[in-house]
């Protein structure tokens, strides 16, 4: 048996043995759905200015909105997305009753087409999935907006009240849904069992998650294919790709609960 499989057997076995179990993802679990990453060599940020995507571009400037509505409407994230291995080997965990929650710093929605329940599910960052008028507040489905766009209208307003529409995402500048954060950090102080997977853990406050868990007395668990910020803390560090690992665990935890 390699020291990797040996790192599975051992979180698989923590599975088995403990009863609150926090699942925390980040960017790189979704990479094998054909999403790029934030930090990784090619990711988003090698491409664009971070500084380009803060709040207060968004607000101020109309140049700024068409830019984000039009990479949203070539990159195709908010559609074409599907659930890779990783995200149906976390379905299938909860499925045997292994899981309280997933903490997700990402966007894509990929958790809820795999299958998870929508209160299961806490988005530190937003779904692209919603957008919400600034102005009045009503939501509206991506699909609605991006049919707009692809209609001539570049940047679209909310069509009750002609406020700015903005994805419901947390752009930089802004804060983090705070009762989304409460709950989240309520449930990293209360799990036996943090496992991190495919984020550097170097975003914070959403990688206060893991510290929260930690200081509580929880184990760590980290499943990223590059060094984190954080792994001295881990108990089990698994270097790889999430649907590889992710698949190898669920197999190991279903022959232990069979």
């Amino acid at each position: 048996m390699t020291d990797i499989n040996q790192r599975i057997e051992t979180l698989a076995n923590l599975i088995m043995q403990v009863k609150h179990i926090v699942i925390f993802t980040g960017a790189g679990i979704s990479t094998e759905s054909g999403i790029s990453d934030y930090r990784g060599p090619t990711g988003m940020w090698k491409k664009y200015n971070p500084a380009d995507f803060t709040i207060q571009k968004f607000l101020s400037s109309y140049e700024t909105r068409k830019q984000r509505w039009q990479m949203l409407i070539e990159g195709g994230l908010a559609l074409n997305s599907q659930p890779n291995r990783a995200h149906k080997a976390i379905t299938e965990l909860d499925r045997l009753g292994k899981l309280d929650c997933i903490i997700t710093q990402n966007i894509d929605n990929l958790h809820q087409k795999a299958g998870v329940s929508e209160n299961k599910i806490l988005e530190l960052h937003g779904n692209m999935q919603r957008v919400i008028c600034l102005n009045c507040h009503q939501t509206f489905t991506i699909e609605e907006v991006i049919e707009r766009i692809k209609k001539g209208m570049e940047v679209p307003d909310c069509p009750n009240c002609h406020g700015i529409l903005k994805p419901d995402v947390v752009f930089f500048g802004e804060q983090l849904p705070p009762k989304t954060l409460e709950q989240a950090i309520h449930h990293s102080q209360n799990c036996d069992l943090f496992i991190a997977i495919g984020s550097t853990l170097s975003v914070y406050p959403a990688a206060y998650m893991p510290l929260y868990a930690i200081n509580s007395g929880a184990k760590l668990a980290i499943i990223n294919l590059s060094p984190t910020e954080l792994d001295s803390y881990a108990t089990i560090l698994i270097p790889g790709k999430a649907g590889e690992i992710m698949t190898a665990l669920l197999h190991i935890v279903r022959n232990k609960t069979s």
